[in-house]
């Protein structure tokens, strides 16, 4: 009997911002979603705005330039 270990990846890979939840995809498969409540800036931010992200320090965080956001996947993952 074999067993296999899951290797967990917690970089981001892909962003998305709806209007009522931030979905962030890490490398490894999992999906955090947050509520836009709990990042003010993000919840009065324009679609445009909250479309132009980018990813800092290959994926342990994201940056949004239009309204100098940053949110770590570290304070997301222990926001759960």
């Amino acid at each position: 009997m074999s067993i296999s270990a899951t290797r967990l990846d917690a970089a981001a890979v892909d962003v998305a911002v709806s209007d009522d939840a931030l979905l962030v995809v890490l490398a490894d498969g999992r999906e955090l979603s947050a509520p836009l409540a709990w990042f003010p800036r993000l919840r009065e931010a324009t679609p445009a705005q909250r479309a132009e992200w980018r990813l800092l320090g290959r994926g342990q965080g994201i940056h949004w330039p239009a309204i100098d956001e940053d949110i770590s996947v570290e304070s997301l993952l222990r926001l759960r």
